[in-house]
């Protein structure tokens, strides 16, 4: 069985991320970028199946510029077999990621779909639900479980009541959650072979997925500041400053 595993280029997590003065987008500037850490969550899962014996082969995929081969080779050195690059210069939204991710399936035939649950960046949660319906399989979002039982996976999923386990059939897509497993370090021997991986490079246009999209983004803007806290001295103050803020 091969596992397709999709990773994202995003602003590292412990990156503070400034907006442009302007406002048309995020200055990366000279700033660090790195697997999306859900995505990396699912590449750790997917190593860890076929490293049980469960599966023959990891992949790895990613859509954008040149600049993901940095991210791509980082999963390589993780341990997956090979990866593969969808060139594009333009900011696909979840459903044409989604396209993109369908085209590579039909080529590969994966037993297993891997994704996280979002990207830190845009916190969508859609590619994951939009591939299993284009794909026509079923699919388990927000896993922090899996358990293969022959044909089948067991999945346990972290919803708003505590935890639900489903079944489904294979293939399958899922989508993971951060208490799924915890990645691997990866050490400077490993990033060396990772060079004489594979990296195929796929031009969108020949997969023919859309770039077509129904959001527009006209503006990016940082939060408001926080306003500074009071400290009161009992409960009864408590409850008079709530209600001179409109709040009780």
């Amino acid at each position: 069985m091969k596992i397709l595993v999709g990773i994202k280029r995003v602003v590292d997590y412990n990156v503070r991320v400034r907006v442009l003065p302007d406002g048309s987008g995020v200055d990366i500037d000279g700033v660090k970028m790195s697997i999306n850490p859900f995505d990396e969550i699912a590449l750790e899962e997917a190593l860890r199946i076929k490293e049980a014996g469960k599966a023959a082969e990891v992949i790895v995929i990613s859509c954008g510029t040149d600049e993901c081969q940095q991210q791509l080779r980082t999963a390589l050195a993780m341990g997956a077999d090979r990866a593969i690059q969808v060139k594009t210069g333009s900011a696909l939204q979840p459903l044409s990621t989604a396209q993109a991710l369908l085209r590579v399936i039909e080529r590969e035939q994966p037993g297993l779909v891997i994704l996280g649950k979002q990207a830190i960046d845009d916190d969508n949660s859609q590619t994951g639900q939009m591939l299993a319906a284009l794909w026509n399989r079923p699919q388990a979002t927000f896993a922090s479980k899996l358990v293969f039982e022959g044909e089948k996976l067991t999945v346990t999923r972290e919803v708003d009541a505590g935890l639900e386990t489903i079944e489904v059939d294979l293939p399958a897509v899922v989508t993971v959650d951060l208490r799924l497993n915890e990645p691997r370090f990866v050490k400077l021997p490993d990033i060396m072979k990772a060079k004489r991986k594979p990296l195929d490079v796929i031009p969108l246009e020949e997969l023919g997925a859309s770039l077509a999209s129904n959001l527009d983004i006209t503006r990016y803007a940082a939060p408001p500041l926080r306003q500074k806290g009071i400290r009161v001295e009992n409960a009864a103050q408590l409850v008079q400053e709530l209600k001179n803020r409109g709040l009780l």
